[in-house]
């Protein structure tokens, strides 16, 4: 087992300290505050922990309140909110500091059977004819350096970009970026835990879509994203071990703020989940 999933899985499985109380610890990727990911698996972790086993989690719409403290731990409050026949919805608040610093609705179904129909998943090169993403990424000499440290962070997910270039470009491009991803390696058959994971992987690279339009780099000293809310739709059971295609567009940016959508479909074509988030975007022009 890769030693930084190993560390993701643990992270996951979060310490009980109370019914409805766990506590989650901290993860640094070099970010200036907690990544929102590991807060959106393991909030999603925490509430699966108070469902019955055969219920599981189809929607979670979570709120990002203050930035996260890498140093410090976590603690997820549950809030059972109601378990009806079918349906059981929970509410979670993670708290540093003793201040709430996010929160989260989940619902969990019972596995039925109904109408099915979904959207198609575009036509894009198989993953093993597109290179890694963070390994493109060290290999360019147009990158900044600024930039290649960001990607210098091992992580337990590896990706593969269709549109590369648009990832790592300061030019102005359409506002759609298309990537496989896939943990770096086997997980174990835990449904809830695969869940968790591609809550955690669904941050990955979504807000970055809505400033590729204005051509503005990112990481850059002049431009600030951050997480405001995040929402995601679970529309079929997924394997984050086997490589998942993440389509994401940003229909609009306005008021210092950013949309990003994205579509997630597995090798066969199924629409695995939805994705949709706004975020902060605020862009200071660099002086004369």
């Amino acid at each position: 087992m890769n030693l930084v999933l190993a560390d993701l899985i643990r992270d996951l499985k979060l310490e009980q300290l109370e019914d409805n109380l766990f506590r989650g610890v901290s993860r640094d990727l070099g970010f200036p505050q907690v990544f929102g990911g590991q807060v959106l698996g393991q909030s999603l972790a925490a509430a699966s922990a108070t469902v019955a086993a055969d219920r599981t989690a189809h929607s979670m719409h979570a709120y990002f309140l203050l930035p996260g403290d890498v140093k410090a731990p976590i603690i997820y409050e549950v809030d059972r909110s109601r378990d009806g026949g079918s349906f059981s919805s929970r509410r979670v608040v993670a708290i540093q500091h003793g201040q709430p610093i996010f929160h989260m609705s989940a619902s969990f179904q019972l596995v039925q059977q109904g109408l099915e129909h979904q959207s198609v998943m575009p036509q894009v090169p198989a993953p093993e004819t597109l290179p890694d993403l963070h390994q493109l990424v060290a290999q360019s000499v147009d990158v900044p350096s600024e930039l290649k440290r960001w990607f210098e962070v091992r992580l337990p997910v590896e990706f593969r970009a269709v549109n590369a270039e648009q990832l790592m470009s300061a030019h102005p491009s359409e506002a759609e970026t298309r990537f496989w991803f896939r943990a770096v390696n086997q997980l174990p058959e835990d449904a809830a835990l695969h869940r968790s994971i591609l809550a955690y992987a669904s941050d990955f690279y979504l807000l970055r879509t809505s400033a590729q339009p204005h051509g503005v780099p990112f990481p850059s000293a002049h431009l600030r994203l951050a997480s405001i809310d995040h929402a995601m739709w679970f529309h079929r059971p997924a394997r984050v071990d086997d490589w998942l295609l993440y389509c994401v567009d940003s229909p609009s940016a306005s008021g210092a703020r950013g949309l990003a959508r994205g579509s997630i479909y597995n090798r066969a074509g199924e629409l695995v989940a939805s994705v949709a988030q706004e975020g902060l975007i605020r862009y200071t022009p660099p002086r004369a």
